[in-house]
């Protein structure tokens, strides 16, 4: 991942300077809402600091919105079948949470992680669509963001072709014929094994970690408001112990900001790395699906391709005025076949060295968040035990002995 900061090489040496490492460096920053209601939404500065000469300049900044974001990746994934695209963050499905601080922070670095990987893929970073989110002005990003896709965008000829695809799958159910032919390889097996219960295991211990962050929240309130409580106590009595509870209200209170300021790292830090790594499995599904569809295609057209070369072959022996339309049917469809051969050969390749990637990726980050997450548990535990233990000695002093 490319980490957003000042580009590398020496600072004597122009941003294109031939000598220069190449780099692109991305920064989501400054989120403001805008609008109002229903209407109101978040826009970001995107920085991009380049020396590629594909790009305009050294730096470009850009107002984007999450609806581009999402633009960008539906984009990638319709072009890029093979690669596992980065994952987004999900929209928030409860409104009161849409433009809190933290809630617009979470996404802000989920869109800057999400940039990021999309900038130092080898293949993704030279994406047209990219450029187009980096470099073009906020009309130009809402005229290609308002452009209609998916099923509204294609032409009259492929929806009739989606009509009858349909229509053919309906008719395999009622008349009871087998399930398409799926790939049967023993290692892509054990990976989509390996898949599944990843996905698993990471949405439990993403659970778990949100459990975490809800359990360090309450035990901060509960020591705010036992800490008010106890100043109060305090105050009703004489010079010594009154003096000893508020010491001890201070304190609680002093854990309860330190516990808040936890539970927001280790929200950040620990249980947002593992909500992504949750995403991007999903995105390894998605491609996984696109490699099913792709097989099926190699194969239903290996099939009818090899139907036409026999009735190409009848049809020339019994020496038919049909057989030169018919070659050339052959010929046609046998190249579309060899074509569906190649895309998913390149989809098999290309996800061989997503996973290695994907690997490679995910122990560092989550070895950092799991570091980062022991880490602050230590140093919470410490600072917990040092607070109380500073006022044991006060305590003794107060001791029916030494208060009598």
């Amino acid at each position: 991942m490319i980490s957003p900061g000042s580009p590398p090489g020496s600072s004597s040496q122009s941003p294109r300077s031939p000598s220069a490492p190449l780099f692109l460096s991305v920064t989501v920053t400054d989120p403001v809402k805008l609008g109002n209601g229903v209407q109101a939404y978040i826009s970001y500065r995107v920085i991009t600091k380049t020396n590629l000469p594909e790009y305009q300049g050294p730096e470009k900044i850009v107002i984007r919105r999450y609806s581009d974001f999402v633009w960008l990746h539906d984009r990638l994934a319709e072009k890029y079948k093979g690669i596992f695209i980065p994952p987004l963050p999900e929209k928030s499905a409860v409104e009161k949470f849409r433009f809190s601080a933290e809630f617009i922070e979470m996404r802000r670095q989920a869109l800057d992680i999400f940039i990021n990987r999309i900038a130092s893929h080898p293949q993704l970073k030279q994406s047209e669509d990219l450029r187009t989110f980096l470099q073009e002005d906020e009309e130009t990003m809402e005229r290609a963001r308002s452009q209609e896709t998916g099923i509204f965008k294609k032409k009259p000829t492929d929806l009739m072709q989606i009509f009858k695809d349909v229509q053919s799958m309906v008719s395999d159910v009622v008349l009871g014929k087998e399930k398409p032919v799926e790939e049967s390889n023993p290692e892509y097996e054990k990976l989509k094994h390996y898949i599944f219960e990843l996905e698993d295991h990471l949405a439990e211990a993403q659970k778990q970690a949100y459990r975490l962050v809800k359990r360090h929240r309450e035990l901060g309130q509960s020591l705010a408001d036992f800490g008010k409580a106890i100043k109060l106590l305090g105050a009703c009595e004489g010079d010594s112990l009154g003096k000893v509870f508020s010491d001890l209200g201070s304190k609680s209170e002093l854990l309860s900001i330190k516990l808040q300021k936890e539970a927001h790292n280790l929200l950040m830090n620990f249980e947002e790395p593992l909500k992504d790594y949750v995403r991007a499995v999903q995105s390894i599904k998605a491609t996984m699906t696109d490699r099913a569809n792709a097989f099926r295609q190699q194969c239903e057209l290996a099939e009818t391709t090899k139907l036409k070369e026999i009735n190409l072959d009848k049809l020339m022996l019994m020496r038919s005025e049909k057989a030169v339309e018919a070659e050339i049917e052959y010929k046609e469809l046998k190249a579309e076949s060899e074509e569906a051969t190649r895309r998913f050969e390149t989809i098999v390749k290309l996800m061989s060295e997503e996973m290695m990637r994907f690997q490679e990726q995910k122990t560092a980050d989550l070895g950092l968040a799991f570091h980062e997450f022991a880490r602050g548990q230590a140093k919470l535990a410490n600072e917990i035990a040092d607070a109380w233990r500073s006022l044991v000695p006060k305590l003794d002093a107060c001791s029916p002995s030494m208060c009598s």
